[in-house]
């Protein structure tokens, strides 16, 4: 992975702009000219018309909304356009061998487009100059006897094409490579995660073998004794962090820990592994309330691995605090199951199932993925606030969340030590529900154990951490 190029291009180039402005005018320039010369033929206003205008609208917001960070998306407009040149050549080009000839060519020029906006470093940037040339040359080949004897109302079929391959080759002239050393995404990557492409075969093939995520799931327990928890809790409050408390603690450990096992923030989607890289988001369900007749709502918030304790107390608050001042529970979330809620039955099954199978091939809206609790890194809940031990919580299997979380009350147990000694320490239960395909068994068995080492020295977790392991490729 390293060794690819990563190419984008900027909104403030000005050859940006222009080729927006070329394409945007080509399509118009198509339908004025169609609606000049009419036409009954249903199937040629779809092949000829709308096909074409909607790759040049398309290309144009692919590149000016995301050319930052995924222009190598280009590409897809890229192929509508050839497939609606290879329907039009099929109709004007007599012998089935020129036919198959120009379809082999288009094919050609577009898989070059590809590799090239791809980032593969075997091709030149400059290549795609001229990849965009040749269908130039077709265009003014094809009219040749038009253009020297100077019929202009032909020539005029040919001005659409001519300005959409001219902008695009203004756009060649505004790529430039991404700094090296930063990842950004390609093909096979996902808006809310990258892909991992170096797991072992065995690691790849599970996922077809242990499809859902409640039948991959694993389930541990441990007790972690809070002496040392409860003493930084009065220490933060007494520095201002009045509602600071076990969660905030949990949670800190749980982010400090991903910095040495980053693997932790991996995902399952569409039977491929992926990885959040740097963003941890964490879920949690809220009630405005203690009461069993308050409403509920979950709440997301975005961490980080440099996260301290005092970040995500105050990043968690700041959730919290926005969703109880409000008049009702009223979260993003809430307005998205309100919305679905409004569909009836029968259809509402088909909407889910359409969310699921988008969600599968990582096309799912990014505003969804947000208000979403199924997808996230963690999913962490106090059971200690109601008063009972903790639970262990299915996953879903909608979604990606591959953990999830619980903690009980405090409790106290007496211990005898090694010379007969009698002592009270205070513990607290914690159960995990872990999607096993993200990583193994010994993998887990590490990170809870640097966990348990950290909640053992809270104190670690004011300062940002001297290291962040960065997960593989």
């Amino acid at each position: 992975m390293d060794r690819k190029r990563h190419l984008y291009v900027s909104r403030k180039n000005v050859l940006t702009w222009l080729m927006a402005l070329c394409l945007i005018g080509s399509a118009v320039a198509r339908i004025v000219i169609a609606c000049m010369k009419g036409t009954d033929d249903q199937m040629n206003v779809w092949s000829q018309i709308v096909l074409p205008v909607a790759a040049s609208v398309l290309y144009v917001l692919i590149v000016l909304l995301d050319g930052k960070e995924r222009f190598y998306k280009s590409a897809i407009p890229v192929w509508l356009i050839a497939l609606y040149s290879g329907i039009w050549i099929s109709g004007h080009v007599s012998g089935r061998m020129m036919v198959w000839l120009f379809w082999i060519a288009l094919v050609f020029f577009c898989t070059m487009y590809m590799e090239i906006t791809s980032g593969n470093p075997r091709f030149p940037i400059p290549l795609l100059v001229p990849v965009v040339l040749s269908p130039v040359g077709f265009i003014l080949y094809f009219y040749r006897a038009a253009l020297l004897s100077r019929d202009w109302a032909t020539m005029l079929n040919s001005i659409p094409d001519l300005v959409m391959l001219f902008g695009v080759l203004i756009l060649t002239f505004a790529i430039r490579i991404h700094p090296i050393g930063e990842y950004h995404p390609t093909w096979g990557d996902r808006t809310d995660g990258r892909r991992i492409r170096t797991l072992p075969a065995m690691s790849q093939v599970s996922p077809y073998i242990m499809v859902n995520r409640n039948e991959s799931s694993n389930q541990f327990e441990d007790s972690f004794e809070i002496t040392h928890v409860d003493r930084y809790i009065r220490k933060k409050r007494k520095e201002g962090l009045t509602s600071f408390g076990i969660t905030h603690v949990l949670l800190a450990c749980y982010v400090r820990g991903l910095c040495r096992y980053p693997g932790l923030n991996r995902f399952l989607a569409g039977q491929k592994v992926y990885s959040h890289g740097d963003d941890i988001q964490y879920c949690m369900t809220i009630k405005k309330e203690m009461k069993a007749d308050s409403p509920d709502t979950v709440i997301k918030v975005h961490l980080k691995p440099t996260d301290t304790a005092d970040d995500v107390y105050y990043k968690l608050q700041a959730a919290v605090e926005k969703e109880k001042k409000a008049a009702e529970l009223d979260s993003n979330f809430d307005a998205t199951a309100g919305a679905l809620n409004l569909i009836p039955g029968v259809v509402l099954k088909f909407v889910v199932w359409l969310l699921k199978l988008l969600d599968y091939f990582g096309l799912l809206p990014k505003f969804l993925l947000e208000v979403s609790p199924f997808h996230g890194s963690l999913f962490f809940t106090s059971m200690g606030s109601l008063g009972i031990p903790p639970i262990y919580h299915h996953l879903y299997d909608f979604g990606n969340l591959p953990v999830f979380g619980s903690f009980g009350m405090k409790r106290r147990a007496l211990e005898v030590l090694e010379d007969g000694t009698v002592v009270q320490r205070k513990y607290v239960d914690v159960k995990f529900t872990l999607d096993e395909r993200i990583v193994d068994g010994y993998y887990y068995a590490a990170f809870f154990k640097h966990y348990k080492r950290i909640l053992q020295h809270p104190e670690v977790l004011d300062n940002p951490p001297d290291e962040v392991i960065q997960d593989i490729d």
